[in-house]
């Protein structure tokens, strides 16, 4: 390992100048933890598929103490675009999103536009993120030199997109690069990158007090490429290193839950866990499709939540949820008020969770694959737009696995879809509020949203976007 003092100093002296600087937090909000898996299929957890040859102990005590969604939804298939969506709560074909971003990559997150993050800190949360970031940032290159400096800084990072705290890595491929706040730190080996970024989220929890509320987001590798499971888990599932490296996953989500326990934090703190698309190259029936698809294999997603005296035990919910939904469900647990410009597409599941939804909490749903593929869903019926004005229509309760086509059958429903659909482009949200602009042209023949602009800087933009869906259709990278 060639950790450096630099590490320490710049992950360290924060926690300390926070402790010190921050005002008296209000009693009684909860703390929030969000943990992110990398391609986790919807049929991987036992919790999810009994015949599932993996093993998540922690994952499927999780779902016994809490809720298990099961029509749980990404806004998109593959990494960068979702995590947009559950950062900001709005839909990243509004900015074009459709690729994922590369390691030199500028952020998407615009400055001003609230995030999770900086919503619950000014509710008086400390906020962290340890892990995989994948939403840009600024480095000073120097030169064409692939591999930054430590000390080589960092702008424009997760810490000034609402977190206090930053320690992680800009995308799988850059595992080993070890970002903190706002510098370059360590370059570690891609093996002992989970198992320090696990030990960081236990020393943040066991440096938490109660009735001081915090949002952890803890966004890991696994399953993603690299698949390098450390050597005490090597072996133990016998499914081979992919197994082995769900199982490391699987404990961290352990080692976060026995953190809260020791530190008396568990029964105030409501614990999510998700994915962030579907696995890649691994299609788990009765889903049709996998990572990148529009299919449901490509964006149905295990989803968990623990919240104790307020989640009932072993609950199971069938309301179509989002990950966009993090934003508007923040704002609800903790009493604020989203403006008109922040989660237009967000939309709080606190009903669900606390089981007092008397209809379902979203009126449709969207989702969208590398391709530049949308769809929108609404009940049982999902409607997709591919390239070249073709489209397929399903009825999700009779036919999961999207074999049977209903658009000739059903016109009356697909007129009624591309109508909520083109309203949805139209208004820049899906959600009641203000009419909001989008940032990318959005477009239903399955041709890719243009950033708007003129001259240069739309022509550089293109060809980014080209470049970025060209990594997204390649499962191994993002």
């Amino acid at each position: 390992m060639r950790r450096t003092l630099l590490l320490a100093a710049l992950l360290l002296a924060p926690l300390a100048a926070l402790r010190a600087a921050e005002p008296p937090k209000p009693a009684g909000k909860p703390n929030i933890v969000f943990i992110l898996f990398d391609d986790m299929g919807y049929g991987e957890p036992p919790c999810f598929r009994a015949d599932s040859g993996f093993k998540t102990p922690n994952l499927d005590r999780l779902a016994r103490q809490g809720m298990r969604f099961t029509d749980a939804h990404t806004a998109a298939s593959v990494c960068t675009p979702t995590r947009y969506g559950l950062m900001t709560g709005r839909y990243p074909c509004r900015i074009g999103q459709y690729g994922v971003l590369d390691h030199f990559s500028p952020p998407i997150i615009e400055k001003q536009r609230t995030t999770v993050a900086s919503l619950l800190r000014s509710q008086g949360y400390n906020t962290a993120c340890l892990g995989k970031w994948h939403l840009g940032m600024n480095f000073v290159r120097h030169g064409k030199d692939k591999e930054a400096a430590v000390g080589t800084p960092v702008a424009d990072g997760p810490a000034t997109r609402g977190f206090d705290i930053f320690c992680g890595y800009t995308e799988a491929r850059s595992i080993g690069t070890i970002i903190g706040n706002d510098r370059i730190v360590a370059h570690d080996e891609p093996v002992e990158v989970q198992p320090m970024l696990a030990k960081k989220a236990e020393a943040y929890l066991e440096q938490r007090r109660p009735g001081q509320p915090f949002f952890l987001y803890v966004p890991l590798c696994v399953p993603h490429v690299p698949i390098v499971p450390s050597e005490e888990f090597t072996g133990k599932s016998r499914s081979g290193p992919y197994g082995d490296w769900i199982l490391e996953g699987d404990a961290v989500v352990g080692q976060i839950m026995a953190a809260l326990d020791r530190g008396k934090l568990a029964e105030n703190t409501l614990l999510l866990v998700s994915s962030d698309n579907g696995a890649a190259k691994r299609v788990y029936a009765p889903l049709r499709g996998c990572k990148t698809s529009i299919y449901e294999g490509g964006h149905r997603v295990p989803f968990l939540a623990r919240w104790p005296g307020k989640i009932k035990p072993g609950a199971v919910c069938d309301d179509t949820i989002c990950l966009n939904d993090l934003l508007a469900t923040c704002a609800e647990v903790v009493g604020a008020k989203l403006p008109d410009n922040a989660g237009e597409d967000s939309v709080s599941i606190l009903p669900d969770l606390l089981r007092t939804a008397h209809h379902p909490v979203r009126e449709a749903t969207v989702h969208q694959s590398p391709a530049g593929e949308l769809a929108i869903r609404q009940g049982p019926w999902k409607l997709i737009f591919f390239k070249g004005s073709r489209r397929e229509l399903y009825n999700l309760q009779d036919d999961l696995s999207e074999t049977r086509d209903q658009l000739a059958a059903k016109p009356e429903i697909v007129q009624h879809l591309t109508k909520l659909m083109e309203q949805y482009i139209a208004n820049g949200r899906s959600t009641p509020g203000a009419v909001q602009k989008n940032d990318a042209d959005i477009s239903l023949d399955g041709k890719q949203g243009k950033a708007k602009g003129r001259g240069k800087a739309k022509q550089k933009q293109r060809a980014r976007s080209k470049q970025e869906v060209n990594l997204a259709m390649d499962p191994d990278f993002d």
